[in-house]
């Protein structure tokens, strides 16, 4: 079977409370995440695409089998989709062991406990067969919801996230052997939905971006998180610092403009918008902002500005700096080797400096 007749097709439109969901795309064998913000519609895409809701209008097309038109009057019952779903609840049978678990749905024939040995042998958990899912960790949990969605061969898989409850190692450690079950003949489209970036950098292979049932970006993890397009999806993909601003002048010989940020005298340099007046969003990573104690001259970043540390807040990995700028606080990434060494306290004048270009425009 060619990589085109496993290809997933949908057009969909589903009217929501909010707003209605209206989203074209494929997706080929591989992961797919659906990346989004809670309520940007992505569980109800899946939902549509195994058939436990139908949409106003559209098309599904799987296997180059048409699966839901709505010109047609089509809409294949769930049961005959052969479409894998699992839920962030796992839902396991408590009173089954795992190999019951795993076998559950299966038709009875001859080679049944063969291929329930061989997925639990794929997934690590064979020696785990007789026990019960209260006897087992939650990653192992995990791994036995899998082996039950795959053991029937779907045609599709579909994760809403599944493994939010794991660490972020333990669900590597699982994709890992998803991914190596996912080779080959059998390989098919799997449709990951999360709203961690991080799981977004380690898992998928394609992304596809929504907000408020659009897809606002699709492409690589990279091109999707590095270069957001909106002021939602660059708070979802690491953007501390989000500011409202107008554009006041730009200088086309250069590429760059001076907006000022609104409710304030502070002005930035960022790179060249469209035209004077324009009302934008500017989105700065924390860890792109340099933070001194003392004002730097003769270096190539452009924007440096004085203000006041009003906080130092402990992060996982990074201090957070608070730094009131003219009435406008950034958020600052910095390490607590440099909060001992520049002895940083709340009071402080200091002194922030970045590029233009961690500047990014958005809408």
């Amino acid at each position: 079977m060619t990589v085109d007749a496993r290809r997933l097709t949908a057009c969909i439109h589903y009217p929501l409370a909010q707003f209605a969901l209206d989203v074209k795309f494929e997706a080929d064998p591989g992961v797919t995440v659906l990346f989004g913000s809670s309520g940007a519609g992505k569980t109800t895409v899946l939902n549509c695409l195994a058939g436990l809701a139908q949409p106003a209008s559209g098309e599904i097309t799987l296997d180059g089998e048409l699966l839901y038109c709505a010109r047609a009057a089509k809409n294949v019952s769930v049961h005959l989709r052969n479409i894998g779903y699992l839920l962030q609840g796992l839902a396991l049978f408590p009173h089954m062991t795992v190999s019951q678990n795993v076998a559950y749905g299966l038709t009875p024939h001859h080679e049944r406990d063969s291929y329930v040995l061989e997925t639990l042998e794929r997934f690590r958990i064979a020696h785990l067969a007789d026990r019960y899912p209260r006897q087992i960790s939650g990653g192992e949990r995990q791994r036995v919801a899998l082996a039950r969605a795959l053991v029937r061969q779907p045609r599709l898989l579909l994760l809403d996230e599944p493994m939010s409850a794991l660490d972020l190692p333990t669900k590597q450690h699982i994709m890992d052997d998803l991914h190596e079950w996912n080779q080959g003949a059998r390989r098919i489209p799997i449709l990951y939905v999360t709203h961690d970036r991080a799981e977004v950098f380690s898992l998928a292979e394609r992304v596809l971006a929504m907000e408020r049932g659009k897809i606002v970006a699709e492409g690589t993890p990279t091109e999707v998180l590095y270069a957001p397009r909106t002021a939602a999806m660059a708070q979802l993909a690491g953007f501390e610092n989000i500011l409202d601003a107008a554009v006041i002048e730009t200088h086309a010989e250069l590429g760059t403009a001076t907006c000022r940020i609104n409710g304030s005298e502070l002005k930035l340099e960022s790179p060249l918008s469209s035209h004077s007046g324009e009302q934008i969003k500017i989105g700065i990573r924390a860890g792109d902002i340099l933070l001194s104690k003392n004002q730097i001259d003769g270096v190539s970043a452009r924007n440096r500005l004085r203000g006041e540390l009003v906080a130092l807040r402990e992060g996982a990995e990074f201090v957070e700096a608070h730094v009131n700028c003219s009435g406008v606080t950034f958020i600052v990434h910095v390490t607590r080797g440099a909060v001992r060494e520049l002895a940083l306290q709340p009071g402080q004048p200091v002194w922030l400096i970045f590029k233009t270009h961690s500047c990014l425009i958005l809408r």
